[in-house]
């Protein structure tokens, strides 16, 4: 197949930000699967444990906050994670009506277990350390924007 030369380049699917954005994205959580697999968590999974990894006995708010996921996708989320026995849903001390999560021993220990993944994340790629920050610079960067821009 030849190009369409009625295609303006602004409305090609190899010209737009948000395909490259997307397709990598999706690579990067499949490359995650196999990682992720003999800790038995999910991706989403994996990022919450690394929230309370970095802060514990945390309300559910800070979550959303933290991982960026929405109430509606981090409650079943932590539903899951709490069946596991990883973490608690609790009730905050100062105002009941909020929850509080907190990891269990068995959420703690998982840390251990955890650590190498990133490493190994990193050995699938021929990106380096700069290159790697350079990214996730540019896609906070792009992340800020776009929510200000929403606001």
């Amino acid at each position: 197949m030849t190009d369409n030369p009625d295609t303006l380049p602004q409305l090609k699917l190899t010209n737009q930000i948000c395909h490259a954005l997307y397709s990598a994205t999706n690579a990067l959580v499949r490359a995650y699967r196999p990682l992720l697999e003999p800790l038995d968590l999910t991706y989403p999974q994996y990022l919450v444990m690394l929230a309370l990894w970095e802060e514990d006995s945390v309300p559910i708010r800070h979550l959303v906050h933290h991982t960026r996921l929405d109430s509606g996708t981090l409650t079943p989320i932590l539903k899951r994670l709490e069946q596991k026995g990883l973490l608690i849903r609790g009730r905050a001390d100062t105002d009941e009506r909020r929850k509080t999560i907190t990891l269990t021993e068995e959420g703690h220990s998982l840390r251990e277990q955890a650590i190498s993944v990133p490493a190994a994340l990193v050995s699938q790629t021929d990106m380096t350390a700069e290159q790697a920050l350079e990214l996730k610079a540019l896609a906070e960067t792009l992340y800020q924007q776009l929510q200000k821009s929403a606001k």
